[in-house]
């Protein structure tokens, strides 16, 4: 029991809130009534759960020795040795080959996106996460894959304002994940991220202060955009900013305060005020459009 439990615990169940944005498409795009296209939608973000996990087991075993050194990492089933090397690299294989299957089932179009996922992953965790700038847009191009899996798909046209809005909100999680990591492992953080060396917390501050602002603006221009209007059948949707700038703002609280913007899953189930804010959103929004 305790080994299925810790084999459960490497595929990081708790990350499968991320592909939660394989539902925008189905959201915003008035979709949700047909049965069929839901049930598609579903099939895919389970793809995506499987392959995610899958790939995150590749990245703890290539990083297992560089997490025993982090505070939290080092607890990982892998690092802290117990699941085995093989044991995990079979799960690996497994997961993928699941994900796959569904991916195609889905469609053609998903399976290639699922695809692109898996290879550009696998680059970033054996060598690309090690170039600066270029790791956090490759983790901002995993969501943006999401995103098109719930849209192109299973054939829901995508709106270039949500689109534009996904890249600046995945930008803005993946740097201010960087500037969280600095902050727990001041002085060894080039022994656990080699790419850690080439940032500083001005640098990541300065970027952070960037792309929350392409949040806020580009979500409010979604909003107001003449397509979005006829499409959703309101012109109301602006009255959600608040709750977009205010889970923003909270975000970077928690960044500098309270030892947060490491795990956004993890953020978002702990803080009542992120809970209360994404519930919020989520809640007025489906009101509006429905």
């Amino acid at each position: 029991m305790n080994t299925l439990f810790e084999l459960l615990r490497l595929m990081r169940p708790h990350q499968w809130v991320k592909n939660g944005f394989v539902f925008t498409g189905l959201l915003f795009g008035h979709a949700w009534h047909d049965n069929s296209l839901v049930w598609q939608v579903v099939v895919a973000a389970m793809s995506f759960c499987l392959v995610s996990s899958s790939i995150y087991i590749v990245n703890d075993i290539a990083d297992r020795e560089q997490d025993k050194l982090h505070p939290a990492k080092r607890n990982r089933p892998l690092a802290a040795g117990t699941v085995s090397v093989a044991s995990g690299a079979i799960l690996s294989f497994l997961l993928a080959v699941a994900a796959f299957a569904l991916a195609l089932w889905v469609s053609v179009d998903t399976l290639l996106i699922v695809s692109c996922y898996a290879v550009m992953n696998l680059a970033y965790s054996f060598r690309l996460k090690h170039v600066v700038l270029l790791d956090v847009f490759i983790i901002a191009a995993g969501f943006m894959l999401r995103i098109l899996a719930g849209t192109i798909g299973v054939d829901i046209p995508p709106s270039q304002w949500l689109l534009l809005c996904g890249l600046m909100v995945t930008l803005f999680l993946g740097f201010s994940k960087r500037r969280a990591e600095i902050i727990a492992l001041t002085d060894e953080k080039s022994s656990h991220r080699k790419v850690l060396e080439h940032y500083s917390a001005i640098l990541l501050d300065n970027l952070i202060v960037v792309t929350a602002s392409g949040v806020i603006m580009s979500y409010s221009l979604y909003t107001m955009n003449p397509d979005t209007i006829r499409i959703q059948g309101t012109a109301n949707l602006i009255y959600t900013v608040p709750f977009v700038m205010y889970g923003v703002f909270r975000y970077i609280y928690l960044l500098h305060h309270q030892s947060g913007g490491g795990d956004p899953s993890r953020d978002l189930a702990r803080d009542s005020h992120m809970l209360s804010v994404v519930g919020g959103w989520l809640i007025v929004t489906i009101w509006m459009i429905s």
